[in-house]
């Protein structure tokens, strides 16, 4: 019996000989086709997540036409859902980036479909805590000093978010399912149908239904739902899933010791950026003259975040090609993949970034009409400039990062530049210095370069023959764990 388990358990571990050595040097035609490959899974998931981030946008943009109390409880409301919930169900749920994807590379496609279920149940579980909070989120508003009107309308709002919130836990291991095998296009159709249908929708709810600003909320959460729903019906009816569609099975709970792993360190990784700038934003209510301050501030965030979808797009594109190699034991073709991403990245960000200059006297119109607040916009407009290459390079190294499970260097990294450099340099200009809003942005951003350059050194020494083998010996030493079972 012995020599059995023996035999077995040498038969499902890989061996360093299956890890193929480095080739020599990158030609450009290996380079461009692998561009070519990145761009395919990069072009479709940009349109995706702009499109998911439309569907607040939207809501958002109906409540506005309610009233000042309707949009500003609204705002404050969408605010803490995303730092609270979003943020943190959306780094989980980045975990999947590394086990789905080295784990479709190495051809262990039955721990790629268990493994998606382990997170949705996982995800659904953190729910119910965050649901606690949510429904409480009016009563510590008030306890923080916010406007008790505001604070209630806010907290109702939040109420009638927490569906969405389930199905966002739903949504995101789905979207990881879809992306690390690189299936992109209906992912894409399923998202770009969903909007379309939550336009009238929310339309419907806030004017028409009586529910006003809460038919905001229940319009996202069922939009959310939607997206569930054909994502779901797509992996259940393709023949494209036809190997790593599972049924549902008690060896999903198998999966959930090494989904946690991976996806505490992945939370605190991508919340850690988020917060810090949520943090400049309420510093600048410190500032003189806090309306204008917090003002320019806000569309400097809003713009950031909605270019942000491009390199988070490659960031995607990155972690897949890389993921998916370090898995089959091609230690050279994931290497190529970040030579390629970084030119797609440099290229993408330097044109963003230069359109960008190019209309910084008139971009602050798209947020305000007062002109107070678009020349204010125009000269931290440069500032801005810089957060889009910075912010998009340690985007796409962070895909990097995912793509090989270095969630856990990657907070550390997060923590040190934008905890201890970031936000006390961001508090020293805009305060001590007196620079105002230029100065919390500036200091945020030198947090961010030393972010950037941290990442940039650890992919630079990265041997990606030692990650290739690292990646196979932790997907095969599952199979053994499993196999030891059975025989016992």
């Amino acid at each position: 019996m012995e020599g059995i388990e023996k035999n077995l358990e040498q038969s499902l571990l890989p061996n360093q000989s299956e890890v193929k050595r480095d080739e020599g040097p990158v030609t450009w035609d290996v380079l461009l086709e692998e561009v070519k490959r990145l761009a395919y899974v990069a072009g479709p998931m940009v349109a995706t997540i702009i499109s998911l981030y439309l569907l607040q946008v939207i809501s958002m943009m109906m409540v506005g036409h309610l009233g000042e109390l309707a949009l500003s409880s609204t705002a404050i409301a969408i605010s803490l859902a995303n730092v609270t919930g979003f943020s943190l169900l959306n780094g989980m749920a980045a975990a999947l980036e590394t086990l789905c994807g080295q784990a479709f590379g190495a051809g262990e496609y039955r721990k790629l479909g268990n493994q998606t279920y382990g997170a949705i149940f996982s995800l659904i579980l953190v729910c119910l805590g965050l649901s606690i909070i949510w429904l409480n989120m009016g009563k510590l508003l008030i306890l923080i000093g916010q406007d008790p009107i505001i604070a209630h309308e806010a907290g109702k709002f939040t109420t009638c978010l927490i569906p969405a919130l389930v199905a966002y836990a739903t949504y995101q291991p789905l979207l990881r399912f879809y992306q690390t095998q690189s299936v992109i296009i209906p992912m894409l159709m399923c998202s770009c149908v969903t909007l379309t249908l939550h336009i009238p929708l929310s339309w419907f709810l806030v004017y028409k239904s009586g529910l006003n600003n809460l038919g905001g909320a229940l319009a996202i959460g069922i939009s959310n739902w939607l997206n569930v729903i054909f994502l779901g019906l797509h992996m259940n009816y393709s023949s494209v899933f036809a190997k790593t569609r599972v049924p549902v099975s008690m060896e999903l709970f198998q999966e959930i010791g090494e989904f946690f792993r991976y996806a505490i360190p992945s939370s605190l990784m991508i919340c850690l950026q988020w917060w810090s700038y949520e943090i400049v934003i309420l510093l600048s209510g410190l500032l003189p003259n806090p309306q204008l301050e917090t003002s320019v501030l806000s569309v400097c965030l809003t713009t950031i975040s909605t270019l942000y979808s491009i390199p988070y797009g490659l960031s995607a594109a990155v972690s897949t090609r890389v993921s998916n190699e370090l898995g089959a034991g091609n230690p050279q073709a994931a290497r190529v993949a970040v030579y390629s991403v970084m030119i797609l990245a440099v290229t993408e960000l330097l044109a963003v970034s230069g359109a960008l200059f190019a209309s910084r006297h008139v971009f602050g119109y798209i947020f305000s009409g007062d002109k107070e607040v678009v020349d204010y916009v125009s000269t931290v407009a440069p500032l801005v400039c810089l957060s889009v290459i910075v912010d998009g390079s340690q985007g796409v190294l962070s895909g990097v990062a995912r793509g090989c499970g270095w969630q856990k260097l990657g907070a550390y990294v997060n923590l040190a530049s934008l905890y201890l450099g970031g936000v006390p340099a961001a508090a020293i200009l805009g305060f001590w210095l007196q620079l105002r809003a230029k100065g919390l942005w500036f200091g945020l951003q030198l947090g961010a370069i030393l972010q950037t350059i941290l990442l940039l050194v650890v992919t630079c020494c990265t041997n990606w023959e030692k990650q290739a083998i690292n990646a196979r010996e932790r997907i095969f030493e599952g199979r053994r764990s499993r196999t030891k079972h059975v025989l016992v």
